[in-house]
């Protein structure tokens, strides 16, 4: 009876954490689509801390992350963002979203060449 139990509660407190997590990741959409990013921000904070037990959701997380930086004219944070993205998630559709955004960034004139920093020695 015990070992029942111990599997109900288990189950039960999965099923918590995958409600939750699509609550805040839906609650971030929303907040974007009606324009207030710092709203977005803290529900992705949020779903971030519960994507744990779901790592595919992470990329998505991610990139409206970078849509929000973009929206908030942090272009290089976004223009990071989505390089981490590529990095990280190569093959998935989330990577090649973010080299569209990198993309129109860039041509947008918002960012020079790549995104990423390039490392020189201080002169002498």
């Amino acid at each position: 009876m015990r070992p029942l139990i111990v599997l109900l509660l288990v189950l039960a407190t999965g099923g918590c954490t995958r409600w939750s997590l699509d609550n805040h990741l839906n609650n971030a959409y929303r907040a974007y689509n009606r324009g207030n990013c710092e709203q977005a921000m803290l529900d992705l904070s949020l779903a971030e801390r519960m994507s744990r037990s779901r790592p595919a959701v992470k990329p998505e997380i991610s990139l409206l992350r970078g849509q929000c930086l973009e929206r908030q004219k942090l272009y290089v944070d976004a223009g990071q963002t989505y390089d981490f993205i590529i990095a990280r998630y190569p093959g998935s559709e989330y990577a090649y979203r973010a080299r569209a955004r990198l993309d129109t960034l860039e041509q947008l004139g918002h960012l020079r060449g790549s995104s990423s920093a390039i490392a020189r020695p201080a002169p002498l």
